[in-house]
């Protein structure tokens, strides 16, 4: 393997000798289960066991402590109690230890005492220059190099073939589950991490250190929580920079991250959907099942380069099960273009009875006339038209006579149509759907499986997610003015302004010759808002007028809302009222800032009025990110036609209504340490050419 930086996890993953810290000869004891396994799987490096009350241990001498190796060791595994291994770890010489595996349980998840363990711990480890993997966790495995650091049984009812996929899991129960399952699924593993207690490494520094690693192709991560955002993101984008897709199952799905009181953007902004936005972000594909984890992780692997778009043609011997999966494809968002007219009339003319768009419905003539599978595909794929190809065979994979007309489609699909991956859902013996895989083709008993993981996959490699605006001079603002202590609505809008936001121009007027005055410079028709920091609903108390003009009826919209205003709320502290240009015609949107605990400011983006309050039809992005990233999450919401143009209305300006939520995420995270929550609502998006315009604001401070 290529040399890492020193920074790396190399001498962790990848070591060169290994001294475990409590062996034990005695099977079933925590310390017996490495030793074994690395003997049994023929471990390459060296293997030294520590014990004080043993000579030898398996056949190997035995030393009293870390203190009595002779020399540098690149892992230690801790296999004692917790009361012991911060003992253990210390008799270790600064240097002398590249990374340890603490087994043990009793840290942090046992509360107070247990934390205070864990922290000398570190304390220790660092002061040794030590990586910590642990503590209470399963260990790892690097099945290419046969190094077994863990003492899950799993391995020991049969190990994983090496492969492409490394897999790194916060829980070691779920961990050695999903070991389990990439065996019995015939999953080739790279590496298997469990990370339990992270009191030094998580998952984001395995997901970071497998994307470096040259026997990697996939990542697959089950995840918890996150204590380091930014962390995590990094990890995330060297992933994506070298190309290797991570599959994620994140559970806890839940608002507890949301503050909402302060606007619709926090309360929308729960944890889950900050997560779902990250791994959007960064292109990692989110499995929201065990099932979906696994079908995932295994396409990615066996489809060496996924469909480079969403238009799939499906090829069936049942027309019933075809519409199944034309059903599955529409509700993924799969494409199913209708083959070539001379495509279908060739088919036609060779079986009357059988149904030629797509899905390419052949019947059971294909298993009387071997000839008709292949034919009949190449027809379909001979001008490009389609990115992946599913077809179903049902029973007929259970086939023994049947199977050299199989094997010989998928060898001749491969040989002429390498860029169009197959997938094939038949019920095929295990040893024949290993065969089919191990030629590149997806095989799945169920056609709705196989279509879903289509779709999961689709355009992954075509077209990679936008890539993160970095933190840049651009994006810090050491040069702004102090925060105030609270924002009115003119002065927020200013905010926006200063910050490159279209705002639209509003004075603040603190009786009505100063609003007639106002809107004397405007020249148009005006609305009038009461500007008050106790009062969020200005409508229902009478606090707005619109369409107002001529000096007469300013000075009476005026009396009238401050007059409703007092009547209403009579405590309400009123600074003024606003006065601005009446907004011409365009659609109603809200753009939103809430800051997060874990991954801070993160925008949102959704259709105004009814459309957040009810429906929740919004998207995210974690800031700062640019025009395409501010593209794709428009695209993302279901009113996105509304957008386009509907029932006769102009498209709106979308390239416009990107540039002004960057540029919200640039000023976001440029003064995330000033702001916890900004909303512009509405943020009025006009047609095409024309721009958008920010309405109104609200902007609230960070707390110290």
């Amino acid at each position: 393997m290529t040399q890492l930086p020193d920074t790396s996890l190399s001498r962790l993953f990848d070591p060169q000798g290994i001294a475990i810290v409590g062996a034990s000869a005695t099977p079933g004891k925590i310390g017996a289960m490495p030793v074994t396994l690395l003997l049994q799987h023929g471990y390459g490096g060296r293997i030294i066991p520590i014990n004080p009350r043993a000579d030898t241990i398996a056949g190997l001498p035995a030393l009293a402590g870390l203190d009595a190796l002779d020399g540098q060791v690149d892992l230690a595994i801790l296999a004692v109690p917790a009361a012991h291994a911060a003992q253990a770890l210390e008799r270790a010489r600064p240097g002398q230890v590249g990374a340890a595996v603490v087994f043990t349980s009793g840290f942090s998840e046992t509360g107070t005492d247990g934390a205070a363990r864990q922290e000398r711990l570190c304390t220790i480890a660092r002061e040794r220059g030590i990586r910590l993997l642990g503590p209470n966790c399963l260990g790892f495995m690097n099945v290419r190099r046969n190094v077994y650091a863990t003492f899950s049984p799993a391995p020991a009812n049969g190990v994983v073939a090496p492969g492409g996929i490394g897999m790194v899991s916060q829980s070691g129960a779920f961990g050695a589950y999903a070991y389990s399952m990439a065996r019995e699924r015939g999953l080739g593993l790279s590496h298997w991490i469990s990370t339990g207690n992270e009191a030094d490494i998580d998952v984001a520094d395995c997901i970071e250190w497998l994307a470096r690693d040259t026997d990697t192709r996939v990542i697959m991560a089950y995840m918890e929580g996150c204590r380091d955002g930014a962390k995590l993101r990094r990890a995330l984008a060297a992933a994506r920079d070298a190309d290797k897709p991570v599959v994620v199952t994140k559970i806890g799905r839940t608002q507890a991250g949301a503050q909402a009181a302060a606007s619709h953007t926090a309360a929308l902004a729960g944890d889950d959907a900050v997560y779902d936005a990250l791994f959007r972000q960064y292109g990692a594909l989110r499995a929201r099942t065990i099932e979906e984890f696994f079908n995932l992780g295994y396409a990615l692997d066996t489809w060496k380069r996924p469909p480079q778009g969403r238009r799939l043609g499906i090829f069936t011997i049942s027309g019933g099960v075809g519409a199944l999966m034309a059903d599955e494809a529409a509700d993924v968002g799969l494409a199913l273009p209708e083959p070539a007219a001379g495509a279908q009339a060739r088919l036609l003319q060779r079986v009357p009875f059988a149904s030629g768009r797509n899905p390419v419905d052949v019947t059971g003539q294909a298993v009387s006339e071997p000839g008709l599978l292949l034919d009949t595909a190449d027809d379909m794929l001979a001008d490009g038209r389609y990115d992946a190809l599913a077809v179903f065979l049902a029973a007929a994979g259970s086939s023994e006579a049947l199977w050299p007309t199989f094997e010989a489609f998928a060898r001749q699909m491969q040989a002429r149509h390498p860029g169009v991956p197959l997938a094939i859902s038949a019920l095929f013996p295990p040893a024949r759907r290993r065969e089919l895989e191990r030629l590149g083709c997806l095989v799945f008993p169920d056609p709705s499986a196989a279509i879903r993981t289509i779709g999961a996959v689709a355009g992954l490699g075509a077209n990679p997610a936008p890539g993160a605006v970095e933190a840049s001079p651009a994006t810090t603002d050491d040069g702004a003015p102090p925060p105030l202590d609270a924002y009115n609505e003119v002065q927020a809008m200013e905010l926006l302004r200063q910050a490159g936001l279209p705002a639209s121009p509003c004075v603040l007027a603190a009786d009505a010759d100063a609003a007639v005055r106002a809107a004397a410079g405007l020249g148009v028709p005006c609305a009038l808002k009461v500007v008050s920091p106790d009062i969020t609903h200005k409508s229902d108390v009478g606090g707005v007028k619109l369409n107002v003009q001529g000096d007469d009826a300013l000075r009476g919209a005026c009396a009238d809302i401050l007059a409703s205003v007092r009547q209403h709320r009579p405590d309400a502290r009123i600074d003024g009222v606003l006065v601005a240009p009446m907004a011409p015609k365009g659609v109603e949107c809200i753009a939103g800032v809430h800051c997060d605990p874990v991954f801070g400011p993160v925008v949102m983006f959704g259709l105004g009025g009814v459309f957040v309050e009810v429906l929740k039809d919004v998207s995210f992005r974690l800031a700062p990110f640019g025009r395409d990233d501010a593209l794709a999450m428009i695209r993302e919401i279901k009113g996105y036609a509304l957008l386009q143009g509907a029932r006769g209305a102009p498209p709106c300006d979308v390239g416009a209504l990107a540039e002004a939520l960057a540029a919200l995420s640039r000023f976001a995270h440029a003064r995330r340490a000033d702001f916890s929550s900004v909303e512009i609502n509405p943020l009025l998006a006009l047609p095409e050419g024309q721009g958008v315009v920010a309405l109104d604001a609200v902007v609230i401070r960070a707390q110290a």
